[in-house]
């Protein structure tokens, strides 16, 4: 048994942080983010109460942020894949204005429907919120692959 700090964990919050991690390291084709920690490289998600009150309430995304809401669903869709074996795929799309939805399926099951607004303003108080709320949905997701396993096993 594995007692280390680097133990496997279990929660679908850490998972979904590790897998959202790896998604930034894999966008980074030149090994710039090579010493960075994990916690570094998600800090674009921490928006605190501080810097929300400086953002403007109406606004539109910048691709940054478009590019960080994409790494997210799909750090949720590669953990729910983890731990189930389905591959999930994701599916945006959003106006100009930062309003959209985004699906994730699983064959022909919706595991995931979010309706998104305000995505300019689009992050967590702490990391704590960010695995939480990532968490939520990989946990989300697995539920309903495993109330409809023939829909989602067959596209």
């Amino acid at each position: 048994m594995n007692t280390t700090a680097e133990a496997v964990t279990t929660s679908s919050g850490e998972i979904f942080l590790s897998e959202l991690a790896k998604q930034y390291r894999a966008q980074d084709t030149y090994g710039t983010w090579d010493g960075k920690s994990n916690d570094t490289l998600l800090e674009p998600y921490i928006i605190d109460k501080e810097k929300r009150k400086e953002m403007p309430i109406m606004g539109d995304p910048d691709p940054e942020t478009l590019w960080r809401l994409e790494l997210f669903y799909n750090a949720v869709g590669l953990s729910v894949e983890r731990q189930t074996g389905i591959m999930v795929s994701p599916m945006m799309k959003m106006s100009h204005e930062g309003f959209g939805r985004m699906i994730l399926t699983a064959g022909r099951l919706v595991v995931i429907n979010k309706y998104l607004r305000d995505v300019h303003r689009f992050g967590f108080n702490d990391m704590g919120k960010l695995a939480e709320e990532g968490g939520k949905l990989v946990d989300t997701a697995i539920a309903m692959i495993n109330q409809f396993p023939e829909v989602a096993k067959y596209g």
